[in-house]
This record gives structure tokens, sequence and C-alpha cells, in this order.
């Protein structure tokens, strides 16, 4: 914690907000959405396929229009989408809690991803303007907040459940009210002189984005690893509860704090451990390339062995929360590098919109593939599968590197921003010279 407070302190104070921003962003999201499913099926008595409306509007609004969330923060500044996101989240959040008809539901389940979609792409494209040469550095810092959020949010929301669900909602709507003021208070205005909207129209800008060759090679080379983040939401625990039962459950909860555990303990060390010692495209590759090893024990623990399958869980859990942490900030660094410093809000929505097209599309196939091998017996076809994923996620972004596709400058290191000068050290702290 200590690292964190140094690193976080060390960057500019729009930049802290901003991470500040995302772990509060974080934590009244994942207080509320866990349990919104229930909610609606148990408190309101909503059939199934209306719940699965409910949350598919959410997640369509959200993947659908990131890329008129990165339009909007490109032409009119980063300070104004953000404080727009988290003000209809406040109502969206707000809404969830008190309604209980289908159509003001949708309604409340489309504003609050329409919301993700304004201040997810601005968020990013400000940190990156502020960080300046230190990106990757504050987007391992960043995600730290991020996944603390993820982690400390469905605990806070499990405790206001005890007393009412309306409280989980009225309370995550209080968090982006207060969020929306403290953007209003203390967040810059930031415009970005070389975003390159000015004088263009949006189908200008839309062109100039979708005419960036290298960009969109690599924003589909890493539709994969989204896949394979994703299965901690699918695969797993359907594996959980093909082998353990009612405890499968249990056993999906942990696998969550596992994961978030792993991302707010390690990153920093992952982050230091990967500049030190390779560029970052290597990091890319190799951190691919363990998201998708992660899948490999399950290949190896019969279904009939639920302690083989616990562990093999854990594991999975373990290397692809740990190969998504090395990956996640050279991710970010390499699309503000392939967008030439221009229209980084609208290439980051974009971005966004490619690796949620590729979700769904992905979570179709792992679907249809693990019904397959459950009738036939053949569970190992959906990790083998996954594997391969992984594997080629690392080869197309390997092609990309040796093709001149990937042009990033290596990062200054970190000691020689937190003292002032060139440095031979790594981390802060942690033992090693380079």
């Amino acid at each position: 914690m200590r690292r964190l407070g140094q690193l976080t302190r060390s960057f500019p104070a729009p930049a802290r907000l901003l991470m500040a921003n995302q772990f509060a962003i974080n934590l009244a999201f994942y207080m509320l959405m866990p349990y919104l499913a229930a909610h609606l099926s148990h408190g309101l008595g909503l059939a199934a396929w209306a719940v699965g409306l409910v949350l598919g509007v959410r997640n369509f609004s959200q993947q659908g229009m990131f890329l008129i969330g990165g339009t909007l923060a490109d032409r009119f500044g980063y300070k104004a989408p953000i404080m727009a996101g988290c003000l209809l989240r406040t109502v969206g959040f707000g809404l969830l809690g008190w309604v209980d008809d289908l159509p003001a539901l949708i309604a409340a389940s489309a504003t609050t991803g329409f919301a993700g979609a304004l201040f997810n792409p601005a968020v990013r494209a400000y940190l990156a303007a502020e960080a300046g040469e230190r990106r990757v550095d504050a987007f391992a810092v960043f995600n730290v907040h991020y996944q603390a959020g993820m982690l400390l949010g469905p605990l806070v929301g499990l405790a206001l459940l005890a007393a009412d669900f309306r409280l989980v909602c009225t309370t995550a709507a209080a968090v982006f009210a207060g969020l929306t003021l403290l953007q209003w208070r203390a967040l810059p205005a930031r415009e970005r002189r070389s975003a390159g909207a000015a004088g263009i129209g949006v189908t200008a800008q839309w062109r100039s984005v979708v005419a960036n060759r290298p960009f969109l090679l690599f924003a589909t080379a890493m539709t994969g690893s989204y896949v394979l983040a994703f299965q901690v939401y699918l695969a797993l625990p359907l594996a959980a509860a093909d082998a353990l039962g009612s405890g499968g459950t249990a056993v999906t909860s942990g696998l969550f704090v596992v994961s978030a555990s792993v991302a707010v303990a390690g990153q920093l060390r992952l982050t230091g451990w990967a500049k030190e010692r390779w560029r970052p495209e290597q990091a890319l590759v190799r951190g691919l390339v363990a998201m998708g090893f992660a899948f490999l024990p399950l290949v190896f623990a019969p279904r009939t062995a639920p302690a083989a399958v616990l562990g093999a869980l854990l594991t999975a859990v373990v290397l692809l929360a740990a190969g998504a942490a090395v990956v996640y900030p050279f991710e970010m660094e390499t699309v503000v590098a392939l967008s030439g410093d221009r229209l980084v809000a609208t290439h980051y929505g974009l971005y966004n919109t490619v690796s949620g097209l590729g979700i769904t599309l992905g979570n179709l196939g792992v679907g249809a593939l693990w019904d397959f091998a459950l009738r036939h017996g053949a569970m190992w076809l959906t990790w083998t599968a996954l594997t391969a994923t992984g594997v080629g996620c690392a080869a197309a972004v390997t092609a990309l590197a040796h093709g001149g596709r990937l042009t990033v400058r290596q990062p200054e290191p970190v000691a020689s921003w937190m003292r002032g000068r060139p440095s031979d050290a790594g981390y802060p702290g942690d033992g090693r010279a380079r």
C-alpha cells in the first residue's frame, strides 16, 4: 500500500483524481450489479427472459455506445463526458431501486450503460494525456484502484443488502452524485490540442480512426484476451457448478475475490518486472500466453474429482489475473501510440466497442462449445479452445510487431520520475537493479 501511495502521489493532481474516481466508480457499480438479477427475479418477480433483457440492455447500451462517448470526448473535451456519465449513473442507479415496471427498468438500465460509454473513454484518454511518457505506470496504478473498487464493492453491497436493496441503489447513486460534484469542482477542463477533432465533422473523425489500419489490426488481435478474461463470469463458474454442485456458488464468489486480489497485490510489481526485462510488445505477448495457459490445468482435472477441479480453478484464476495485469498497461499505452496522439478518446471508444463485440461472439462460441463438450464427455475441448485463443492472440500480436505495425516507445523507468533524474533502478523499494 505504501508503494501504491507513493506512485499515486507522483502523478499530477488530475491523474490522481481520475484514479480515485475509478475506485469509487467500481465500488458503487459492484455494490449493486452482482445483486441486481436476484432483485429483479425474486424481489420483483420478473420472468427470466425479462431479467436477461434488462441486463442485456445495460451491456448493449454501454458496449455499443463507446464510440459515441469517445467521439464526444475528443470534440468537447474530457471533463464534460466524465461529469455527464457520473450524473447519468446517479439517475440510473437511483431508478433501479425505486421502479418496478419493465419499461422503467429498461430505461434505467440503458441509462447506466450509456453512462459508462460516456466516461470510460474520456477517463482513459484524460489519464493518458496527463501521464505523458509515464502512461504504462499510470495505467498500472489506475488498474490497482480499479480492481480495489471491484474487490470491495460486492462486500459493501452485501452489507447494505441486509437492510434493503433500495438502500444499495440509493448508496450507489449517492456515490455517483458525489463524484459528479467532485468533477465539477476539482477536475480541470482538459482540451486536447492534438486531439484532431477540430474543424472536421463526426463522420470524418470516424473515418480517420477506421482508416488507422495498424490500430484496427491490434484491436482485432486483442479481442480474444477479453473473451479469456470474461471466463471468470462464464466458463469457470460453469465448471465450479458442474464439479461441486451447490458449493459452486461459494467457489465462484471466491474466484472473484482471488482474481481482484491478485491484481491489487501484484499489478505494480508485475508491471515493474515486465518493464525492466521486456519491450512493450514482448510484455503483451507473454501476458497473453499466460492468460491462455491459465486454462490448461482444467484439461487434466477430472470432473469427478472436486478437489482437483478446485485446485485447477484457483490456478486458472491466478494465472488469468496475473496475465491480464501484465497486459493491461502496455495494451492501453499501445492504443495511444497507435493513435499518434490524435483522437485518443475516439480510438479508445472504438477499441472498447470492438472488444465488446468480441466478448459477445466469443461467449456464444464458448457456451455452444461447453454444451457440446458436456454432451460428449469431452470437457477438455472447451479448455483447449480457450488456451488456443490466448496463444492465437499472442501469435497475432507477434506478427504485428514483426511487421512493424506496433511502434511503441519504451517508457521511462519509474525511478527516474520518482527522483527527477535518470535512474538505474526499478520500482522504489523493490530491491532490484537493472
